[in-house]
């Protein structure tokens, strides 16, 4: 029997969409190509610490990345060890006379002998240089304020001490 054009053109159009979708791999191969750059691009061997608007770090050429330890902040009117306020004051740190109060030191023991605590067990690496501890201060604060902490931190056997600075590119130390 022979079917109309019209039922020929209904039946064709009904196999046509009858079929199924089919997937569309150009997008998609587009989004994950857009993808992969942006892995591509964002990784990198810079590690940025916590900052705030109130530090400016001093600069320095160091080449050896921060770790991830504990982080001591040295604000110029308080300090803060894991983002919790320990010590805080009316004046600014950089208005201090060479000797701090013995708040401090007691504070920054106490605080981090609770920090110990937390994690008993030391590495061997741990065992042999003490805890880790980066101390993250403004490019103002004394060195002779630096030196207390640092000593506190000593006494608390937190002894591998970092100091975290900004890295200058290697082009401005080469005058380029």
């Amino acid at each position: 029997m022979r079917q109309s054009f019209k039922a020929k053109r209904l039946a064709k159009h009904h196999k046509r969409f009858s079929s199924g979708s089919k997937l569309n791999l150009v997008s998609l191969m587009d989004i994950f190509t857009i993808l992969v750059f942006f892995l591509i691009v964002n990784q990198s061997e810079v590690r940025v610490l916590q900052n705030t608007k109130e530090l400016n770090l001093p600069i320095s050429i160091a080449e050896e990345l921060p770790a991830e330890n504990t982080l001591i902040t040295v604000l110029p009117k308080s300090i803060m060890i894991q983002d919790r306020v320990i010590w805080q004051q009316k004046s600014s740190l950089t208005e201090l006379n060479t000797v701090i109060d013995e708040g401090l030191i007691k504070a920054i023991n106490t605080e981090l002998a609770y920090l110990a605590t937390k994690r008993p067990v030391l590495t061997d690496n741990e065992t042999e240089n003490g805890r880790a501890v980066t101390i993250i201060g403004d490019a103002t604060v004394p060195y002779q304020v630096l030196k207390q902490i640092m000593a506190a931190c000593a006494d608390s056997d937190y002894r591998n001490i970092s100091l975290a600075v900004e890295q200058v590119a290697k082009s401005k130390i080469n005058g380029g």
